[in-house]
């Protein structure tokens, strides 16, 4: 396979993220409209960015909130200050082969800064867009990375946890690339999506890119497909 970049979600994509988002949340909401959120409701609201969220939910004081958010968001994150385990290994892997990386979230740019600070993979990409206040714009963050680096969209692949990001992967023309090694993604919805592959495991994801991405690996890409369609590690 011929992959000249990937473009990963953030949020149970790179790190256990999504608990801190609904801890996060569900606090600055007491503080400001008095009221528990369940993590159902509050993934329900995901799609714009934190600071869109603030100004449907809190129009008066959305400043307030998401600061409040962020503060939250920080003192959480500590508590899951670490990447999913291989996801360093793949990242170093995909370096290795000569594939450029970018992150692509529906997260606003203050957390994403957050959590990349905490998760410490910054280094390893050459570009991250994240989300706006006005909703769910991945398709087009995701362009404007193919733009950034000249290459069409058959040979770059997104990475990511939730049904939007396989939607916007496929509206935007990448290849994509199910990421179910989260507690908190659902692979059954993923694989609905019909993704390239889906993966239960990192280690999974590192075995595709060993046969599939890997220069030195070789195998036909036929018989390399045919591994990951055969292995526990994959839907």
């Amino acid at each position: 396979m011929k992959l000249r970049g990937c473009i990963f979600d953030l949020d149970g994509t790179l790190g256990n993220t999504l608990p801190v988002c609904y801890q996060a949340f569900q606090r600055a909401f007491v503080k400001y409209l008095g009221r528990h959120f369940a993590n159902d409701e509050i993934h329900a609201l995901f799609g714009p960015s934190e600071e869109g969220i603030c100004q449907q939910l809190v129009p008066d004081q959305w400043e307030a909130c998401l600061q409040t958010y962020l503060e939250i968001y920080d003192e959480v994150h500590a508590q899951y200050a670490q990447p999913f385990p291989g996801i360093e290994d793949a990242l170093q892997l995909l370096k290795q082969c000569g594939v450029p990386l970018a992150i692509v979230t529906a997260k606003g740019h203050q957390s994403a800064a957050i959590s990349l600070r905490y998760l410490g993979l910054a280094h390893y990409f050459d570009t991250i867009e994240t989300g706006t206040a006005k909703g769910a714009v991945k398709p087009m963050f995701i362009r404007k990375v193919l733009a950034r680096w000249g290459t069409p969209s058959d040979q770059v692949a997104y990475v990511g946890d939730a049904a939007y990001d396989m939607e916007a992967a496929r509206e935007a023309g990448v290849i994509p690339l199910g990421a179910a090694w989260a507690a908190t993604a659902d692979a059954d919805r993923l694989e609905r999506l019909s993704p390239r592959v889906t993966f239960r495991s990192v280690d999974g994801f590192i075995r595709w890119i060993e046969v599939n991405v890997n220069p030195t690996a070789g195998e036909p890409s036929e018989g390399r497909e045919q591994w990951c369609k055969e292995s526990q590690d994959c839907l």
